[in-house]
């Protein structure tokens, strides 16, 4: 069995390399600002001075009412107070894992980022794998199914679960007594994954609970905000342990992301996109003078999955060589929690960096992989 490595541990080791080696591991946006980023950022001193002036739920209603505007959520509880503002999604994802009832059987999607099914069996629950193909063929688990959760986008996939498999899901977890779970940290960069969630839950009578991400929107160095929100019909004792967990997030990231998302409808979605899709053709066209190609052609996220041929090194080969060349990727078994080995063919990088970083990054990848291939 291959030895099994947390995906975070290696994104952490990429951050902190001496040795300046090219970061293409988070799906974080670690871009360069755009001048209207960089005015926005600009004004940062003036929203400490607001932080002091306006009431701090004055502040959290206005940010939560840009972002989900922003990202075509027009139906989330805006105001209701069922909308949580956290450090990040991964402490979100933490604070929904103790808030289920423990010893509860999960239905996670797999592949998926291997955070979130470490941190529910982490918290005690038992967990079984919902594969995409599955979610396509609107096969839902049924009993001892507490929870279904979905990652739309799916990382590293891009997959997006379509508007009427979403509907299927919430009827058929309102008919086996479940909660539906979407952790939907890349949707604010993909205008398919931005139909209205909580309207097509809502109409079902699901009870649901959602995560949303701003980092991986905005270039802000970890200046973000994850957005725990929980449907009217819950008991789970969500506030509680949010409560265990923090007191608040910051009002100055708050305003920030009230920005932010100002900016993304006046163009900065587009502008973003143009970036990402630019690195995604390099990526394309450089891997294939090697007889490489992107294992996910549709996906539109920041992140790619690139398919490695049988007849050649697998990702964990591929990995290590390439960190020998100072470059961090991240291998694909992780992402397959449920069995690690049928991932070992993908390797995954991020878009969401300059273009002259992963212009450099996939060339060495290219050179790395040929190098490592046996010639007939």
């Amino acid at each position: 069995m291959t030895e099994v490595v947390n995906l975070t541990t290696m994104e952490v080791d990429a951050l902190i390399d001496v040795d300046g080696g090219l970061n293409l591991t988070d799906g974080h946006a670690r871009l360069v600002l755009t001048p209207q980023q960089s005015d926005i950022v600009a004004r940062i001193p003036g929203m400490f001075e607001e932080a002091v002036r306006r009431p701090f739920p004055e502040i959290e209603l206005a940010a939560h009412k840009a972002f989900f505007e922003a990202i075509g959520q027009h139906s989330a509880p805006v105001g209701s107070g069922r909308i949580l503002s956290c450090y990040s999604s991964t402490l979100a994802t933490d604070i929904v894992a103790r808030a289920l009832p423990a010893g509860a059987t999960v239905a996670v999607l797999h592949p998926t980022f291997d955070n979130i099914a470490d941190l529910l069996k982490t918290r005690g629950l038992e967990l079984v794998p919902l594969t995409e193909e599955e979610l396509l063929a609107e096969q839902w688990p049924g009993a001892p199914v507490n929870a279904i959760v979905v990652t739309l986008p799916n990382n590293p996939t891009g997959l997006i679960t379509p508007e009427g498999h979403l509907k299927s899901l919430a009827e058929h977890a309102v008919r086996h007594n479940q909660i539906v779970i979407i952790d939907a940290s890349f949707r604010g960069q993909v205008r398919d994954a931005q139909y209205d969630t909580y309207a097509v839950l809502d109409a079902a009578g699901a009870d649901w609970i959602t995560i949303e991400d701003t980092g991986k929107l905005w270039p802000t160095h970890e200046l973000k905000i994850g957005l725990l929100a929980y449907s009217e019909r819950t008991n789970l004792p969500i506030e509680h342990a949010f409560s265990e967990s923090l007191l608040a997030a910051s009002p100055v990231v708050l305003q920030l992301i009230t920005d932010l998302a100002g900016d993304w409808v006046d163009g900065g979605y587009e502008r973003a996109r143009e970036l990402v899709e630019r690195n995604r053709t390099v990526v394309k066209e450089t891997l294939a003078q090697v007889g490489l190609k992107l294992a996910d052609p549709d996906s539109q996220i920041s992140v790619a999955r690139i398919e490695l041929p049988e007849a050649g090194p697998d990702s964990a080969v591929l990995h290590k060589e390439m960190l020998k060349r100072g470059v961090h990727v991240l291998p694909c078994a992780p992402f397959h929690w449920a069995d690690p080995e049928s991932g070992l063919r993908f390797i995954r990088i991020s878009l969401a960096r300059p273009f002259e970083t992963v212009q450099k990054a996939i060339q060495t990848m290219a050179e790395a992989y040929k190098d490592l291939t046996p010639t007939s």
